[in-house]
């Protein structure tokens, strides 16, 4: 089915080809489906997380063998968003999309026919190499449909769908898991991921925001060329590439095991550790919706984008990080379910505004490549966070003590990107530096 032509472009004061007019109601649909899509996208990810401990009891595996199921996923989830994000000038967004969730939930099947070590590791990697361009190419799908002053609001809402992921998950993965077995809870996630798929292959298209204006590409000989190489190095770029880091450590330790150090070392039921975890996500998405007002407000007031948004994601991380550091160490319950929530929580600020620092300075024709190399070297962590920590946990001479080093690793790790996001992040002089603006 072809998709629908885009909204046509108008002309402007000087009788050249302006911006398109702004499609509301379409804008705001896709912004739907696609909030929708990263729901389906974090529920994929969290379901082996939710399922760890019935999984190594019935598979008999240790804390070492499930850390490193765990960072399976996480193989070629770098190289994949990295992969895709160049290619993205060539294929639509509709396509790639539609694509992506397919494969998830072909990716939930293996464990069902055969459930074993093997099948958990062939699984995790396919989904890996499926979603790891969900975030770069969901966000610049979205991109297509929003004029740059008004993708403040759309960017927070689609990154909140993470944490309304892990929101809705957490309950009902946790319930199916408790009623019906762990493989019950691959299955909804299969047959979740197949039905959006064929949804927005009848409702999805591209948006007219790809490239500039056909005046300025003919005026100016031609779309702006900045190479990579400068684009990489560039202090915004690097910043916002640290912030993710930085939150994405956190956000592998929450989804691979959070739910195990609640329920093993706090002795929480299932049930309890999932109304904690959804706790947490709706803290991330309150923060997340409340972030694009401020964000705008600031803007309209003349602040920076150095001090509106880059800043901002620097200190989420490191705020998170401290918090962290000393909740193992605090003895009250309530006081350390308080910080575990700043912990796991906070970062989750971070998401958004990387996505936008980084695309204030890089020209529209390379922004998706763009997105794809900051989401493959920002979400590392997916690789190293969960092995590590099983291996800490296997190696240390307590589980607890081995959460305690694991949560301490991340803390340095979290710190030290929230400070470099802050001091690096200086959109407006990097843009004019390559010419973006």
């Amino acid at each position: 089915m072809p998709s629908q032509p885009s909204p046509s472009l108008e002309l402007d004061e000087s009788g050249g080809l302006g911006p398109p007019a702004f499609d509301r109601r379409r804008a705001w649909l896709v912004t739907a489906l696609i909030v929708t899509f990263m729901i389906v996208n974090f529920a994929d990810k969290s379901v082996l997380g939710l399922a760890a401990d019935p999984i190594m009891e019935e598979l008999d595996i240790s804390h070492s063998t499930y850390g490193l199921i765990s960072s399976s996923y996480s193989i070629l989830f770098s190289l994949s968003g990295l992969v895709v994000g160049f290619f993205s000038s060539r294929v639509s967004s509709r396509v790639l999309l539609f694509v992506m969730c397919l494969v998830w939930g072909l990716a939930q099947l293996p464990v069902l026919i055969v459930a074993a070590v093997p099948a958990l590791v062939a699984g995790r990697v396919l989904l890996g190499a499926a979603e790891g361009p969900a975030t770069p190419m969901s966000m610049h799908a979205l991109y297509k449909w929003f004029p740059a002053g008004r993708r403040g609001l759309p960017s927070a809402l689609q990154i909140s769908g993470a944490a309304l992921g892990t929101l809705i998950a957490a309950p009902v993965v946790t319930w199916l898991i408790t009623q019906f077995g762990w493989r019950s809870a691959f299955a909804a996630l299969a047959v979740t991921s197949l039905a959006w798929s064929a949804v927005w292959w009848f409702v999805g298209r591209d948006g007219p925001y790809d490239q500039p204006p056909a005046r300025v590409r003919t005026e100016a000989g031609g779309s702006a060329r900045v190479p990579y190489r400068r684009l990489l190095l560039c202090g915004t770029v690097i910043g916002s590439v640290a912030s993710a880091f930085g939150a994405s450590w956190a956000m592998a330790l929450s989804q691979a095991w959070l739910p195990s150090y609640l329920r093993n070392e706090l002795a929480m039921s299932p049930g309890t550790a999932a109304a904690v975890l959804s706790a947490v996500s709706a803290l991330s998405f309150v923060l997340l919706l409340a972030l694009s007002p401020v964000i705008d407000r600031l803007t309209r007031r003349g602040v920076s984008m150095r001090l509106s948004s880059g800043v901002p994601q620097g200190l989420a991380v490191a705020c998170a990080g401290t918090a962290m550091a000393v909740f193992p160490f605090v003895g009250p319950l309530p006081v350390r379910l308080a910080l575990i929530a700043v912990a796991f929580a906070v970062h989750s600020i971070a998401f958004p505004l990387h996505y936008m620092t980084a695309a204030a300075v890089v020209p529209a024709s390379r922004r998706g490549a763009l997105f794809g190399i900051v989401a493959a070297t920002g979400t590392l962590p997916g690789l190293l966070a969960p092995s590590l920590t099983g291996h800490l946990l296997d190696s240390a001479p307590s589980e607890g003590a081995g959460y305690t080093q694991s949560f301490a690793l991340a803390a340095v790790v979290m710190i030290i990107c929230g400070v470099v996001a802050a001091c690096c992040i200086r959109p407006a002089r990097d843009a004019a530096r390559l010419g973006a603006l």
